[in-house]
Order: C-alpha cells, then structure tokens, then sequence
C-alpha cells in the first residue's frame, strides 16, 4: 500500500493546516513549511514553491529520517535541512510549524526586549513556554539549521531573527498550529500593552502554582525529556529572580 493511501486521514487533516495558516495570513506567497512524524522514519513534509492555501493531498512529500524521498511527486521543502536536524536531535517531537504570524513577527525584527521569553498568561506559560530568539541566518541552508543548536534541546517554541517562529510537540500538527495561534495572540497582546503603559508579568509563585498545575495534569515541560528541572526553573533563576 501507498504511504499517501495508508496514511490518507493524516494527509487530510495536514493540507487542512496548510490551509488555515494561509486563511490566518500566517503563510504568504511560498513561505512557511510544515512537517508531521507519522512513523519513526517516516515525516509528511510539505513541498517547495507552493503557496500552503493550494497545497493538496498529492503535493504532500513523505521523507526519511536521512532527507531521502521515499514517497511524493514534487520536491520537499527547502528548509528540509532545519526539519532533519529537529527530528533526529528531538526524537521526542512528533509535529513542526515554521510560519510567519505578523505579530511575531514584528518582535522577530525587534530590537526591543524579548517579552516571549517571560511569563504573561497561564496557557502560554503551561503549553508553550519561553520562546528565544535563534540568531539570523540565511534560510534554506545548514547553517539556519545550526543556528538552533544551543536552544533545541530545551525549548519548544522559537523565533528566527528576522524571519519568523517555528514551533514544535509532542502532539499532532493541529495542536501545534493551536500553539502557534496562542502565540500569536500573545504577541499581539504585548504590542498592545507596550503602546498602553508597560507589561506585567506573573510573579514566581504564580509560575509555581501553574508548575504544580502541570505535575497534577501530567503534562510534559517543554524541550527534550529530563532537561528542565522545573517550570520555574524556566523564568527564574535560584534566587528567584527573572532570567
């Protein structure tokens, strides 16, 4: 049986992405890739130099864990290289979005204080968690992929400097856009606050109480398993005061 036949509800539920990122705007002209394990060796991969409102079912790439097709008419995407390096360095990641949501983007060319990397809401803190800035580089190319080294390993969520957000779980990739549009929500919610007098941030104990939320939920912290020690270990430092 064909991969695209075997795994046709997830070909539909993933061009249904495709097309949400688009009608959200988060998506223009060919940018934004997204990507779904659906087997240890085997990632849905959206393709090259298509607008993601028109990807279809058969425009769907299947690779390998190696870059090779192993099912599809058009080529892969070309940021293949940075989705390679997230899947093989986080084997625990099931799903990947990398998009360009306005908002965020606006803090992607920012050169003010990064306001995602502190804790502002319960669900952002709780699902998403702290988002760096990756340094820039030129898109499409290893050294892009290379850029994410130092943070891969203990974040989710990522914003590439002057580029856009790529965001990533452990879940399947409609839970991953949901992600993303909690993002973007944020974002657009610290552009106004700024305009609006200045941001306030949930305390220490606030952030602890919403750790004990996630033990008592079972919910996983962010990056690669037995990382982080702690959700507050995340925003505060041992004396509890903000990283």
């Amino acid at each position: 049986m064909k991969v695209r036949k075997q795994y046709q509800d997830h070909v539909e539920a993933f061009t249904k992405i495709c097309h949400r990122l688009a009608q959200n705007m988060y998506v223009t002209g060919y940018g934004g890739n997204l990507a779904w394990k659906l087997e240890q060796n085997l990632i849905m991969i959206t393709p090259t130099q298509r607008n993601k409102g028109d990807v279809s079912g058969k425009d769907v790439v299947f690779v390998d864990l190696e870059g090779n097709v192993v099912e599809g008419k058009r080529r892969p995407t070309g940021e293949l290289p940075m989705y390679l390096k997230f899947f093989n360095e986080r084997p625990d990641v099931t799903s990947v979005i990398h998009c360009h949501p306005p908002c965020v983007c606006a803090m992607a060319i920012s050169a003010g204080k990064n306001h995602l990397m502190r804790p502002l809401y319960p669900e952002t803190t709780t699902e998403i968690g702290p988002v760096p800035v990756v340094p820039y580089a030129q898109p499409l190319t290893d050294a892009l992929a290379e850029k994410f080294s130092p943070y891969l390993r203990k974040y989710n969520s990522f914003i590439m400097a002057n580029h856009g957000l790529v965001t990533m779980s452990r879940d399947d990739i409609e839970w991953t856009l949901m992600n993303v549009e909690v993002l973007e929500s944020t974002a657009q919610s610290i552009l106004l606050a700024l305009s609006a007098g200045g941001i306030k941030e949930l305390s220490l104990e606030d952030v602890r109480g919403l750790g004990e939320v996630m033990l008592q939920r079972n919910l996983p912290l962010f990056g690669a398993p037995d990382v982080n020690a702690s959700l507050e270990a995340l925003y505060f430092d041992g004396e509890g005061d903000p990283l």
